[in-house]
């Protein structure tokens, strides 16, 4: 229990200090320079919705979903000039994306240890999982919106960009794909990017406070520790006697599925904290098809996930509805389940 409170408590205060360092670094211009530099690049609108999915799942992969929604979305929007299918393809595929490595997704790291694999073992497994999980979502978004393609704006004056937060927020990204606890590089990119910034007043200390969104940092908190309370009771084992034992392809399916039903209505880390006991004893092709269920399976929902609500922070807002989010995610999300939960049945199939 206190080691799940830990680590729920290091998520906090991660997502504190993102916020606030991305809030700053936007205060100093820094994604309007960048979004002008890479709109100047964009030259095929008929491929940049496939530069924008590659890229989410790339910046994913490497850095965490946390970083894809709240440092790559706002270069997006400048660079597309605000269209729809860039801001979902920031969110949906910093879930989606999110399974490939241990170190991409938050869950990842949670459930990892119980899957007995190396760290190589874990991306190989996930390695068709994931390729699926990325051209399902373009194909998704390009049927979707593909009459919203466009040519990108055109730049008639390009920003500087600011060296600082850029060199700041390059040495946290490091330091973050190096494996360093998540919080620690974070909170001293926020500290230093956020008084250079409020020391040239281009930010108000109130402002980056209200970025920081305490109040649903203390309520991840308390929520996450009670759900992780509840995983060592009797009701917990009663929800964990839910999943199935085997790892045939319908008892994976079974679980993946019932993993997305618990991440969308209590929010995908604490459904890894209820549900990992359980998945365990399936061994690790269901502790791979719970990841799928809380990953790929968080688009359900705008609650699906933290990344989520940290995009709807973000300038996607603005061309996005929580109506036209739920409508894609209802009708995509679970046959995107089914189908990449098929394919690491398969797959584990073969080279296990």
């Amino acid at each position: 229990m206190t080691q799940d409170v830990t680590q729920l408590a290091e998520v906090v205060a991660f997502l504190v200090a993102i916020m606030v360092l991305a809030t700053a670094s936007a205060d100093a211009g820094l994604f309007d320079a960048l979004g002008a530099r890479v709109a100047g690049l964009r030259r095929d609108s008929g491929r940049a919705l496939a530069w924008a999915v590659v890229g989410s799942a790339a910046v994913t992969v490497v850095l965490s979903l946390d970083a894809t929604v709240v440092l790559l979305t706002p270069i997006l929007m400048v660079a597309s000039a605000h269209r729809r299918d860039h801001a979902y393809a920031t969110v949906r595929l910093a879930n989606s994306g999110s399974v490939l490595l241990p170190v991409s997704n938050l869950t990842n790291l949670l459930v990892f240890p119980a899957t007995g694999l190396t760290f190589f073992g874990f991306a190989w497994a996930m390695l068709p999982v994931w390729l699926v999980a990325v051209t399902g979502e373009y194909v998704v978004l390009r049927r979707r919106y593909g009459h919203d393609v466009s040519h990108p704006p055109t730049i008639t004056e390009v920003p500087s960009v600011p060296l600082f937060p850029a060199a700041v927020l390059i040495v946290v990204l490091l330091a973050l794909s190096g494996g360093a606890a998540p919080w620690i590089p974070a909170t001293a990119g926020a500290v230093l990017v956020a008084g250079w910034s409020v020391s040239r007043g281009w930010s108000r200390p109130r402002d980056l406070v209200i970025a920081a969104n305490l109040p649903l940092a203390a309520l991840v908190l308390v929520w996450g520790s009670f759900v992780a309370w509840v995983a060592r009771t009797d009701v917990g084992a009663g929800i964990g006697d839910l999943l199935p034992r085997g790892t045939g392809l319908l008892a994976l399916i079974v679980i993946a599925l019932l993993a997305m039903v618990a991440a969308n209505l209590i929010n995908n880390l604490p459904a890894t904290l209820l549900l990992l006991p359980a998945a365990t004893l399936a061994g690790p092709e269901g502790l791979l098809a719970l990841l799928i269920g809380v990953n790929v399976g968080a688009n359900l929902t705008v609650i699906g996930s933290l990344a989520n609500l940290l995009w709807r922070r973000t300038s996607a807002r603005e061309v996005t509805t929580l109506r036209e989010f739920h409508r894609l995610g209802l009708w995509t999300t679970p046959p995107l389940v089914v189908i990449t939960t098929a394919t690491l049945w398969a797959w584990t199939s073969l080279i296990w």
